[in-house]
């Protein structure tokens, strides 16, 4: 009997063993018990891999919580970049000790940005460390070649081990990390493939770890995949202290990069690129994007949208045609399509019934209105497409309701304000008080609803004929 209580006690603390191990799908990261042939929550075969299970006693001495009044102040000592949109959305530079992600579509100009951004630090005599995991330093030189980004203090690395990134760190002593990307990445000490949540997790750690203790930023390079989430676990934005996307239409030359999350600045500036073949280059003084020239457009108009704290002026084109379908085709491209209907239905309310044709609608510059304040853009357009009105160059702000109103948008005077400067002259917007005075040449029409809109537009087509 005893002999029998021996091994039932010694089956059971085996059993105790094994079930306080960890195996976690390489895939999405899920947690279990023991190891599975799929994963329950992404279905992906074969993706299970043991993990060492964390000890619940720490060894770290007991820190005692103090006074927020106590607490010493730190200096967020920054680092400009030297591009002054990228120091825009960072909020004046690079904060040392700092993690950045720039996250983007593949072939958007993550790259580009980086080895310039590189170029421009290790110009004013900062060492500059960028390891890549995708190009050889030769691929690196014909880039660099072409963007005139050659400095003696740049240092260009390729390098797929977290392990020997942490050596060429001790050894070059640089003033910037640059890694691209983090999803090539891999550590000896990790069982799982470059990419997987476990190695991707484990070399951002042990980076983050290595620059805090240098007191040097890193900037990390992450891919996003086509549902426009960045790959890899989700909790790497949750670790890095600013995360900056890099957005555009790859046939286009446009570039925004806009923060989604800043430890230290603020997260309503954008930056505006154009890509050129010599590189990105910067907007800095151009408020609007690549608007056709000038004279009378069909179908055509302009508005001014708030992206952050900073005022775009785009053009919003719109077409209306017969279809010879029974379903008649919705198209639109840089606008909400959901909006888009809203819109159709409240101009088919207003006597503009536009049912049995085809619509289309186009926001030039590869931008992505998600201002309610283009709604009043998107109707002046379709109305002049269908009803074939010449209008000259016109810019209409304004949210539509439902019952065919036109309401106010915040920062009125401010869009306004900037389109003045720019040389615009004729405004369809909502009525409200305190907006920009009427210049010389300036006419603004303050638009109570629809059917204002509806006679103001003859009247314009009028002067315009």
């Amino acid at each position: 009997m005893v002999i029998g209580s021996f091994i039932i006690k010694k089956e059971r603390g085996e059993t105790a063993n094994k079930s306080a191990g960890t195996f976690i799908c390489g895939n999405c990261g899920y947690h279990s018990v023991k190891a599975m042939g799929r994963c329950p929550v992404c279905n992906q075969w074969n993706t299970f891999t043991s993990a060492a299970a964390e000890s619940s006693h720490s060894s770290a001495p007991l820190q005692l919580p103090l006074s927020i009044l106590e607490v010493p102040s730190a200096s967020a000592t920054r680092l400009p970049c030297g591009i002054g949109e990228l120091d825009r959305v960072l909020g004046g530079g690079l904060v040392q000790g700092s993690c950045v992600l720039l996250a983007g579509e593949p072939g958007i100009g993550k790259s580009t940005l980086l080895l310039q951004m590189a170029q421009s630090i290790a110009a004013r005599n900062h060492r500059v460390l960028y390891v890549s995991g995708e190009e050889s330093p030769g691929q690196i030189k014909i880039r660099a070649e072409r963007l005139e980004a050659l400095s003696p203090h740049l240092l260009v690395s390729f390098q797929a081990e977290v392990e020997a990134i942490e050596g060429l760190l001790r050894e070059s002593k640089p003033s910037l990390l640059i890694v691209d990307s983090i999803q090539t990445m891999a550590s000896s000490e990790v069982q799982a493939a470059p990419g997987s949540v476990l190695q991707v997790r484990e070399c951002a750690a042990r980076l983050f770890t290595l620059v805090k203790e240098a007191n040097i930023p890193l900037v990390l390079a992450g891919h996003v995949t086509k549902d426009g989430n960045i790959a890899g676990p989700k909790l790497l934005e949750h670790l890095v202290d600013v995360v900056i996307y890099f957005e555009g239409d790859r046939s286009l030359g446009v570039r925004v990069l806009r923060a989604h999350k800043n430890r230290f600045g603020d997260t309503s500036e954008i930056g505006l690129f154009q890509m050129t073949g010599a590189g990105l280059r910067e907007m800095s003084g151009v408020e609007h994007l690549d608007l056709s020239g000038g004279g009378e457009r069909r179908g055509g108009v302009l508005t001014a949208t708030l992206d952050g704290a900073r005022v775009l002026l785009v053009e919003v084109q719109a077409l209306a045609s017969q279809s010879f379908l029974p379903v008649p085709r919705r198209v639109v491209n840089g606008f909400d399509f959901n909006r888009l209907l809203m819109v159709l239905a409240i101009l088919d309310k207003n006597g503009v019934h536009l049912g049995a044709q085809d619509v289309y609608v186009n926001v030039l510059g590869g931008i992505s209105l998600a201002d309610p304040g283009a709604d009043l853009a998107v109707a002046v357009a379709l109305v002049a497409s269908h009803r074939e009105l010449t209008l000259p160059p016109l810019l209409a702000v304004g949210e539509l309701g439902l019952g065919g109103e036109v309401r106010t948008v915040p920062n009125l005077e401010k869009r306004l304000e900037v389109a003045v400067r720019l040389g615009l002259r004729h405004f369809l917007i909502p009525p409200s008080k305190g907006v920009t005075k009427e210049g010389k040449g300036v006419q603004r029409w303050p638009l109570d609803d629809v059917k204002a809109l509806m006679r103001v537009l003859r009247e314009i087509n009028k002067e315009a004929l």
